[in-house]
């Protein structure tokens, strides 16, 4: 069956209490200017509730938004001229309404043969922004598509010069909370708003170019979605057991630490077979700096307050063995995280631009440098989106991402167990699939979409 849209509204939600004037100027941070220019779309999948009014519910969620809006007032505002602020002057956020000719239940049948069709519920006006269209899009905008039956998808995308991934995933969560109980607007507190002003913006063209991802809008990108229970993750731990008796391994790994040497191991294989020979890759690992370094910030502060640790493999010099990779990770990350730990705020950015641009500007590992992979994968583990009840339940479905750069994405879901949601060229994954590694990780099966909760 195509899937056919057809748009109803468009509205700006602006915040239900003004901004006050003392506020009207929201200064970014120098790791808000990190930030890639591009959006992140977070996609939520409700099914039908029969206690759910659609009229009611559609009125309760933009009530909801603009009672949330009054709290986290730089959403609802626009990016300055000179990019080292907002103009907070509730100019709103954008709020489209649509319809899709699908039943909730068999969109859902579609989806477990072809993930790519939640691509269709994004914002069309988010996809593939020019940077001339960047400052004036909103930080934040909203989509809301009923099915046929009454199913709806929510998609809530945020500009990632304005906040990270906790930012946005903390807003969703607490938007769908005052949704549910009606919390009033006054009640609302739930983030700090000072990162600017303890990190301010800086003039990044004396420090190093722009950090950009490259982005490959030409490639055919595909998503598959591969859960493994709690049983699995044990039963991969047991494996780590002779390396720590033995003194190879002087640690015990994590869950996230060990599926990510397992899906990195897979996509340097991938890359092996398609290219005859071993390259090197390099991993980018973002680490949420939050109650991690030393500076006088709230854990809860809004923006972005995240860095990439740069994990790099290299043939020869590092081994293919499964501990060898965790052991990489985990030292590559607690190197990141140490470089920023302590220091004053001079310190902190001294360090970090020092860090990217031997990534970035260098001839070895640089953005321009095709013989060497690259790719994301990032934990969003413990972040609270499975748990975004807007009165409708929990979601039956999230995606992530644009999909348009090699990344793995790892979610809670539901038991203790994990969803890891990879996104690679359409030939990289026909080989990823059949990798040995990633056959035993997923017990040589992806499990199906049901109707219940998957987060």
């Amino acid at each position: 069956m195509e899937l056919n849209l057809e748009f109803i509204s468009t509205k700006l939600i602006k915040p239900s209490i003004p901004t006050p004037q003392h506020l009207k100027n929201y200064k970014l941070s120098f790791f808000d200017q990190l930030a890639e220019r591009e959006h992140m779309p977070l996609l939520l999948f409700y099914s039908h509730d029969n206690n759910n009014n659609d009229d009611k519910f559609d009125e309760k969620l933009e009530k909801s938004l603009s009672r949330i809006l009054s709290h986290v007032y730089p959403a609802a505002g626009r990016l300055s001229r000179d990019r080292c602020s907002i103009d907070c002057l509730d100019q709103g956020v954008k709020f489209t309404k649509a319809k899709v000719n699908c039943k909730f239940n068999d969109f859902i049948n579609q989806i477990q043969n072809d993930l790519n069709l939640a691509l269709f519920f994004f914002p069309q006006d988010i996809q593939n922004l020019k940077d001339a269209d960047f400052d004036s899009t909103p930080p934040m905008v909203v989509q809301v598509t009923k099915f046929e039956c009454g199913g709806i998808a929510i998609s809530i995308s945020a500009s990632h010069p304005v906040m990270d991934g906790f930012s946005n995933f903390k807003f969703v969560y607490e938007w769908a909370k005052v949704c549910k109980l009606g919390i009033s607007a006054n009640q609302i507190d739930f983030m700090s708003f000072d990162f600017g002003e303890i990190l301010p913006a800086r003039d990044l063209s004396s420090i190093f170019p722009n950090r950009v991802h490259p982005v490959e809008l030409e490639a055919k990108f595909i998503a598959k979605r591969f859960f493994i229970n709690e049983q699995t993750i044990s039963s991969l731990r047991d494996k780590f057991t002779g390396a720590i008796n033995s003194g190879e391994l002087c640690f015990k790994p994590s869950r996230v630490e060990i599926i990510t040497a397992i899906l990195w191991r897979a996509l340097i294989r991938v890359s092996e077979a398609k290219h005859g020979y071993l390259r090197r890759s390099l991993v980018f690992f973002p680490v949420n700096l939050r109650g991690k370094i030393s500076l006088h910030l709230k854990e809860n502060a809004f923006g972005n307050y995240v860095m990439d640790a740069p994990i790099l493999f290299v043939p020869k010099k590092n081994k293919m063995e499964l501990h060898d990779f965790v052991t990489l990770i985990r030292n590559s990350v607690q190197k990141a995280i140490d470089a920023c730990a302590i220091g004053s705020a001079d310190d902190i950015i001294a360090t970090v631009a020092n860090s990217y641009k031997e990534i970035f500007s260098s001839k070895e590992w640089g953005t321009d440098n095709d013989e060497v992979d690259k790719c994301i994968i990032s934990s969003l583990c413990k972040f609270p989106m499975k748990d975004a009840d807007f009165g409708r339940g929990k979601p039956s479905l999230m995606h992530f991402g644009l999909r348009n750069f090699h990344s793995c994405w790892m979610y809670d879901a539901e038991c203790e167990s994990i969803c890891v949601q990879v996104d690679l060229k359409d030939s990289y994954m026909s080989l990823f699939e059949c990798e040995s590694d990633i056959k035993a990780f997923t017990n040589g099966n992806q499990e199906r979409i049901q109707l219940q909760p998957l987060l």
